[in-house]
């Protein structure tokens, strides 16, 4: 299973260079493992590396990208159970949610190694008038060069690997940071990528100092940034990050809408679980339910009975629904955005308890629209109900945010599907289920505060190619 003591990988090689960082169980608190972390020097040596593997990486041809991939599914396939521990012991997820992170991981490389084989052009006529006569365009996509990937510490897995696997489909080198609190998941993906034929210098991951870390966004070397995590910072990396291309995925407080024709029962168990599962920490999961004024009391009391029976404790024991938050830090930042709400005027239906870095799954009604909990990303164990009577209004609620990640609505009508398709200023529109469903084939990304550009396999190769066109002159 887990080692005590892990490397860095620099230029697809294991190197050891300290074991200064400690990652801790974030249920215990107690030190689990340490890794390798990269200074200055090490990143630049990384950089270098992938300026060199970017013509040899672009050479690979498609059937040889695709054996990384496959080679990456077998082993992740027989290395299952040892993801999903690491996952629960680093992140605090519980073992059910570890596990179907493991397996979105599998599915996301999966899905890579047949994008691989995918990288399509276009025939062009060019003869639009008497001048370009004779003349005859193709093009083609190629790989935009060495690339930078910043990683975040809720899905340390399948958000690494949705930068990792475009990569390596369409040959571009890359260097990545983890997030320090959860940098096992990437460090394993790194030890599988090691035991292939790619390229020398085709990938490094790299656990960092914030001493040299302005490198994976400032170094002109690197012609993609791709950053995962909170806007405040993400925004930030962007106004540094010069010339290169970035893709940002940013935070949410996702809405839901549960409209008059919707099947409660459903609803209830979907809401529930994009509310609270893995403690509420995802950018999509459920942060407002907006409830048709003749539901509201009958479901209040239905998502409030549910709420009050999902088991917290420790994320290894199978019965747990609620574990710990990332640290107790964010757990009390949460503790007091709940204060402040209820001091606004906000009613406390359930939950609202914190110890350590443990707060109970809660849920609040009538926040004000001015309190933090309403207008920023909670990215933790909290739900806000609230009750409509129009559906454009709800709709309208909806859009009261400045970020615009994805929706749900709960509605059999399929005219209102469609207004809500047309009106959500949002990434995504999910019917009939909530915000926090996602399959990693799909498009995927934010307007507004939460991001630029979209992940999803296919999508994510376009953004790491660059389109390079041929003019033929026939006559």
């Amino acid at each position: 299973m887990l080692k005590d003591i892990y490397p860095l990988y620099l230029n697809n090689r294991a190197q050891q260079p300290n074991a200064d960082l400690e990652v801790t169980d974030k249920y215990t608190g107690a030190v689990a493992f340490r890794v390798a972390q990269a200074d200055a020097g090490i990143i630049d040596e990384a950089i270098a590396g992938a300026v060199r593997a970017a013509e040899p990486m672009a050479r690979l041809a498609s059937y040889e990208r695709q054996a990384v991939l496959d080679h990456c599914v077998r082993r992740f396939r027989e290395r299952f159970d040892e993801l999903a521990y690491a996952l629960c012991v680093e992140a605090g997820k519980p073992i059910k949610d570890a596990e179907g992170e493991v397996s979105r991981l599998i599915d996301t490389f999966r899905i890579a190694a047949e994008e691989a084989m995918r990288m399509y052009g276009e025939v062009q006529p060019l003869d639009i008038s008497p001048r370009a006569k004779g003349y005859q365009g193709m093009w083609r996509r190629v790989p935009i060069g060495p690339c930078s990937f910043i990683s975040p510490f809720n899905f340390p897995l399948n958000l690494a690997a949705h930068k990792i696997a475009p990569a390596i489909a369409v040959g571009c080198p890359f260097v990545m940071k983890p997030a320090s609190h959860t940098p096992l998941g990437a460090i394993i993906i790194g030890e599988v990528l090691a035991e292939t034929d790619l390229p020398v210098g085709a990938f490094s991951i790299l656990p960092a100092h914030r001493d040299g870390a302005d490198l994976f966004t400032e170094d002109d070397r690197l012609k993609l940034l791709s950053f995962t995590g909170s806007p405040d910072v993400g925004w930030a990396l962007k106004a540094k990050s010069g010339k290169k291309k970035v893709v940002l995925e940013l935070g949410g407080n996702a809405a839901v809408i549960v409209d008059r024709d919707a099947d409660l029962d459903d609803a209830l168990e979907r809401i529930v679980f994009g509310a609270f599962y893995q403690s509420g920490q995802s950018c999509i999961g459920v942060q407002r339910i907006l409830i048709h004024d003749t539901l509201y009391d009958r479901f209040r009391g239905m998502l409030v009975a549910r709420t009050e029976s999902l088991v917290p404790g420790d994320p290894k024991d199978r019965s747990t629904v609620i574990g710990p938050m990332i640290s107790e830090s964010e757990a009390s930042r949460l503790e007091e955005w709940i204060g402040q709400a209820v001091a606004s005027g906000a009613t406390l239906l359930c939950g609202g308890r914190r110890e350590g870095a443990m707060l109970e799954a809660t849920l609040l009604e009538n926040v004000p629209r001015s309190a933090a909990a309403y207008t920023e990303e909670a990215f933790g164990p909290l739900a806000l109900l609230s009750r409509f009577s129009d559906f454009g209004a709800a709709l309208e609620e909806v859009n009261d945010s400045k970020f615009g990640l994805q929706a749900g609505i709960f509605t059999r009508d399929l005219f209102k599907m469609f207004d809500a398709w047309d009106r959500l200023d949002v990434g995504g529109v999910v019917v009939n289920d909530v915000p926090s469903y996602r399959v990693d084939n799909m498009p995927y990304g934010g307007v507004k505060d939460s991001g630029l550009g979209r992940e999803g396999i296919r999508f994510a190769m376009e953004d790491m190619t660059e389109i390079r066109n041929l003019v033929i002159r026939r006559d």
